[in-house]
């Protein structure tokens, strides 16, 4: 008994340009949902894997992206081949502004004379992976971290007191978590919504903004957090 609309693997696999034992393979590794079985040895296939199908094959060769990847990308993407390429091609486009503005380097050298730090500290920030000099030296974004660790240092916060480069570790982490969720809110909510050019202008007119919030709440939580200790002092 045939599934009405639906299609034989073979037929899948001939309509998407492919061979059946690839069509299995993404089977195995998730990539595509189980078939409507009408019986022990015959399954039948929505046609609209066939775009799917095209679309994993041309992110493995066209991006040399592993399987995994591009299964969690799908799943991102609600299993849509065209909202995963507005995903996508959004990604790539906030990826490449971003990248322009890190390219520019600074020498080690430079940098340590500039801002007085330790070649030490300077090595194990980068060992902790709160820098990521090349090289040709460090980004933008590098030499303002150095440049606020230099002024921490600065204003007293260091070795003898306890302070170390692994302090940046807490910060580090709890941006990581934050970031994460950040790029997942963005991506649901403007890839596919919006020209990705206007995405992009959006997110960078939001920056500046965010950076005043994040330092805003930072304060408040820390307020926050002190009245709760002198309370607890207090009782």
């Amino acid at each position: 008994m045939e599934a009405a609309g639906k299609m034989k693997i073979s037929e899948l696999a001939s309509a998407a340009d492919v061979p059946v034992a690839t069509v299995r393979h993404y089977l195995r590794e998730g990539l595509l949902p189980e078939p409507e079985k009408t019986s022990r040895n015959m399954a039948y296939y929505s046609p609209e894997l066939v775009d799917r199908i095209r679309l994993i094959k041309q992110l493995q060769e066209e991006r040399f992206m592993p399987l995994k990847v591009i299964r969690e990308l799908l799943d991102s993407g609600n299993g849509d081949p065209e909202r995963l390429r507005a995903l996508i091609e959004l990604e790539d486009r906030i990826l490449e502004r971003t990248l322009a503005g890190e390219r520019k380097r600074v020498s080690g050298r430079e940098v340590r004379r500039r801002y007085e730090l330790p070649k030490e500290v300077l090595d194990r920030l980068a060992e902790l992976e709160v820098l990521s000099p090349d090289g040709r030296g460090y980004s933008p974004s590098d030499v303002r971290i150095v440049e606020a660790i230099s002024r921490f240092r600065a204003g007293g916060y260091d070795e003898r007191i306890g302070f170390t480069v692994y302090d940046t570790l807490r910060y580090k982490r709890a941006l990581e978590g934050l970031v994460k969720e950040e790029v997942d809110v963005l991506m649901e909510r403007l890839a596919g919504e919006m020209d990705a050019d206007r995405a992009v202008e959006l997110i960078e007119a939001g920056a500046e903004p965010l950076q005043e919030l994040i330092a805003a709440l930072h304060t408040k939580l820390l307020v926050a957090e002190l009245e709760r200790h002198r309370a607890a002092r207090e009782t």
